[in-house]
């Protein structure tokens, strides 16, 4: 009995299954995500060192986006190594103490970006609805002090959440069935009751996923119904592109986030989740720096400039 008690509390590694067997094609998917990977580091990092650049774009709007580039780096950083670990050699043993720190490091900064869109469609929605106040609202300091609170609310809120997670009993020999250090693999890798655990999973999805949309959607409500209230073609014409970059990647963010969220988890919906996560921690990101930058006149002025 007390060996068995030691082997479920003296936890030391953890196995990551990855993808499983894929009959050869593991080499393929490799050197696909390889690519997606670089793409989205250097899509990031392009639209950092072009707003660092130009000083036409040091306004409240491009220096959000500039800290969300950076997101979107650290968070690509944080999950696709692994991944692509696993995909050459599946069952990759990871420390149980890495395991905590790769999912605290990615839930912080879920939670970081979405308080951070929640910011920077309070700034479009100052743009649009109140333009001449905007000047004093979103002033420098103002940027800074909402930068720095989106940060860190990011990384508080999911304290909580990981102190009662790891005050799970597991068992020494675990193995999770995903390709990185998800919330819901681990927490069905528990031997005790997992109802405290599940219940703060609960609030602080809440705390960092829904309020935020919530917010974000009341900002993109208003913004919409402001510009259709806009007499002028061409000033409705030129509002929609001010604002549109930014509603699209809030609906691919918030659309694949709370597909694999919301989703009722199960054995028979494992392979299902884990694809589902594939796309909104792979698929998605290298998305936003083109959106940003594609339908963007300025930023790709400023790009032009720079090259």
């Amino acid at each position: 009995m007390a060996s068995t008690e030691e082997n479920m509390t003296q936890i030391s590694e953890l196995i990551l299954l990855g993808f499983g067997d894929l009959h050869g094609l593991q080499y393929l998917l490799f050197g696909v995500f390889l690519v997606i990977y670089v793409v989205t580091l250097m899509g990031n990092i392009v639209i950092l060192t072009v707003i660092l650049a130009d000083c036409f774009l040091h306004s409240p709007m491009y220096f959000f986006l500039d800290h969300f580039s950076f997101l979107e780096f650290s968070y690509t950083t944080t999950i696709e190594p692994m991944m692509l670990r696993t995909l050459l050699s599946p069952h990759v043993p990871i420390s149980f103490s890495d395991c905590a720190c790769q999912l605290f490091i990615f839930a912080a900064l879920v939670a970081t970006e979405c308080f951070l869109l929640v910011v920077m469609s309070y700034d479009l929605f100052i743009a649009i609805c109140n333009p001449l106040h905007y000047s004093s609202i979103m002033d420098h300091w103002g940027c800074l002090q909402l930068a720095g609170a989106s940060w860190m609310a990011g990384f508080l809120t999911p304290i909580l959440l990981m102190v009662h997670i790891f005050r799970l009993t597991f068992c020494a020999a675990s193995e999770i069935d995903h390709f990185f250090c998800d919330l819901k693999p681990i927490v069905k890798l528990a031997y005790t009751d997992t109802q405290v655990a599940e219940m703060t999973s609960f609030i602080c999805t809440s705390l960092f996923a829904l309020g935020p949309f919530l917010l974000t959607l009341a900002s993109c409500t208003d913004i919409i119904s402001t510009i259709l209230r806009i007499p002028s073609v061409t000033g409705k014409q030129r509002a929609f592109s001010t604002c549109s970059s930014h509603l699209t990647v809030v609906s691919l963010y918030y659309g694949t986030l709370g597909i694999v969220y919301g989703f009722p988890s199960g054995p028979q919906n494992e392979d299902l989740l884990k694809l589902l996560s594939l796309v909104y921690t792979v698929l998605t990101p290298p998305l936003n720096p083109i959106i940003y930058t594609l339908r963007n006149r300025n930023v790709k002025v400023a790009l032009r400039k720079l090259m």
